[in-house]
């Protein structure tokens, strides 16, 4: 069994670092299997479809971010005022947006992935969910839904643009939004019902 769980994450970690290299074009089964070193019957094993593995290759960026971040939290290493910093790198990490521009594309001709994605994004609220209440910040649905929105808006923007000016409008402004989030515990946290379903929907 470790050795299968070994097998999938080499497919995920290659298949990560091929989509943030050089975009969704690249994640084919030859060049997949080829950057983690097994054969296409594995990956096929594990990921029956590119729609599987992209999901995947997502939900697998996400966590190598938020687990790390949850377990320094936990232990004292990571402070309040550490996590602007932190989320700002992680936004204007350009190959992080490809990964999930890749997930968008594809949920866009595929019902499937489309739904996929919505338990993905409950998935990442939730972890968000996790990091500010543990940092004892307001982690009402209204509030993670407002902070997500921004999140994905500002790392759009900066992937559009992709240069130093965006680069630094992009820590100022993750910087100026953490900054308004404990004021946003005297305001009302009642949220649209779509904002609560996402994230309150179960894993």
């Amino acid at each position: 069994m470790p050795v299968r769980s070994d097998v999938r994450v080499r497919i995920l970690d290659g298949a990560l670092q091929l989509l943030a290299d050089h975009g969704v074009s690249h994640l084919t089964q030859p060049r997949v299997s080829k950057a983690a070193g097994v054969r296409q019957s594995h990956l096929t094993y594990y990921f029956p479809t590119r729609a599987d593995l992209l999901l995947a290759v997502a939900r697998h960026s996400m966590e190598l971010l938020a687990s790390p971040l949850l377990e320094q939290i936990q232990h004292g290493q990571l402070q309040r005022d550490q996590l602007p910093a932190v989320i700002a790198q992680a936004l204007t990490d350009r190959r992080r947006m490809r990964v999930m521009l890749g997930v968008i594309a594809a949920a866009d001709e595929d019902a499937q992935v489309r739904e996929a994605l919505r338990e993905l994004i409950a998935v990442i609220r939730s972890r968000l969910t996790a990091l500010l209440q543990a940092l004892g910040l307001p982690g009402e649905p209204a509030h993670v839904a407002l902070l997500h929105t921004f999140i994905v808006g500002a790392a759009v923007l900066h992937h559009a643009r992709a240069d130093e000016r965006a680069h630094r409008e992009a820590q100022d402004a993750v910087k100026f939004v953490f900054s308004l989030l404990p004021r946003l515990q005297e305001l009302p946290s009642q949220p649209p019902a779509s904002a609560q379903s996402d994230c309150e929907r179960p894993q």
